[in-house]
């Protein structure tokens, strides 16, 4: 603040859920007096030992994850979520400031050099999935710089034109790959949604059965929560075999094996709840689950299906993945509102609130339903008549 000259500065705290904690000392709790209007107006320090007005102060804190940063301080803190970007806003972010900086920064002109929106449209699918831009400017800085060596070896154009096609000549064959109707062509591979720290991702669950003695086998570094939702979809299924139209000696006699690929990544969480539901049971009844389709949903063991977060992320990552139908909980209704209308017109929405609405949502056929689910609301009858006085 001496160096300001201002008692009223900005103070940025950069990714303050990278604090940490030794027998050195807590910076957390220090950032609690700091940060507390309550009684920042008298901050006194364990070095000058002097109070000091810290109420003027403006704190912006930056974090890429809430969870690290303890309950005590992200009491004091307001917390504004900040969504990644849609595929049209990084268009529009690479076309206004990105080309640009990278261009000058290369002694290159406009004039000289012109991207095509259908080329960085394809920087932006099939090279980078990110929340943010910054792997994007790489990516764009890559190909300028390759123009460039065309450039200082006099092979270039006087004026280059980047299409959609010269991009795997500059950054070399696609890195990501729609995979989706792949990858669920077989029964027992459902797609879900996964919030991560920067931005969504699309999730492929898989499921197989042996023969065993009735166990599941969890795979794909899962977290404690994941686990559990698997265990519940698998007793949910067994406490429903009948109204499934499965034989119950199958069940006893098989062990499923549950998987979720990208095993180095740890993952955890209960949004996939809906997709292992949905993965057993299209393994089960061998019906594939639609290409087209993503879900998310916590379940419960008497067939409600529960809202989740991350939301509007979840969302994106289905539209970039070329999802067409996202089922979520009827409860998640509220949070679509935070979704861009252009992506909204794209897709569409389906809100369930138990798990027998799901099946034909998913599934390519439905499987032999046996009667209504256990604990399922059925509506009353309609009355075509008036009754009788």
């Amino acid at each position: 603040m001496k160096k300001v000259g201002s008692s009223n500065p900005v103070f940025m705290l950069d990714e303050i859920d990278k604090l940490g904690h030794d027998f050195r000392g807590d910076p957390a709790a220090a950032l609690l007096e700091v940060l507390d209007p309550e009684q920042n107006h008298a901050f006194s320090d364990h070095y000058l030992e002097v109070s000091f007005d810290l109420s003027k102060v403006m704190f912006i804190a930056t974090a890429n994850i809430l969870d690290p940063v303890p309950p005590a301080l992200r009491d004091r803190l307001e917390v504004l979520e900040i969504p990644g970007y849609t595929r049209e806003e990084k268009l529009n972010i690479a076309k206004q400031f990105l080309i640009k900086k990278q261009v000058e920064e290369h002694g290159l002109t406009e004039e000289r050099l012109v991207f095509e929106d259908s080329a960085v449209g394809e920087i932006i699918d099939s090279y980078t999935r990110e929340a943010g831009v910054r792997n994007l400017e790489r990516e764009v800085a890559n190909v300028i710089r390759a123009v460039a060596v065309l450039v200082a070896e006099e092979k270039s154009q006087p004026k280059e034109i980047l299409t959609l096609a010269r991009i795997p000549d500059f950054l070399g064959p696609q890195k990501f790959l729609p995979e989706i109707a792949d990858r669920t062509a077989e029964a027992g591979v459902a797609t879900g949604l996964a919030w991560t720290p920067v931005g969504g991702e699309i999730l492929f669950i898989e499921a197989t059965r042996m023969n065993g003695k009735g166990n599941l086998v969890l795979t794909g570094q899962l977290g404690e929560v994941m686990k559990e939702s698997a265990q519940a979809a698998l007793s949910f299924i067994r406490a429903h075999s009948k109204w499934l139209g499965l034989d119950d000696g199958l069940l006893e006699r098989s062990d499923i094996h549950v998987h979720i690929p990208a095993g180095a990544i740890p993952k955890d969480g209960p949004s996939a709840g809906v997709t292992m539901f949905v993965s057993m049971v299209s393994l089960l009844t061998n019906k594939p689950v639609r290409s087209d389709v993503a879900m998310t949903g916590e379940i419960t063991l008497r067939g409600l299906i529960l809202p989740v977060g991350g939301i509007k992320e979840k969302f994106l990552a289905a539209h970039r993945a070329g999802i067409k139908r996202v089922v979520m909980p009827e409860r998640n209704r509220k949070d679509v509102i935070d979704i861009p209308e252009q992506p909204r017109k794209e897709m569409e929405i389906i809100y369930v609130k138990r798990m027998d609405e799901l099946l034909p949502l998913v599934l390519t056929e439905l499987p032999d339903l046996k009667g209504t689910m256990i604990g399922a609301v059925t509506p009353p009858p309609v009355l075509l008549t008036p009754p009788s006085v």
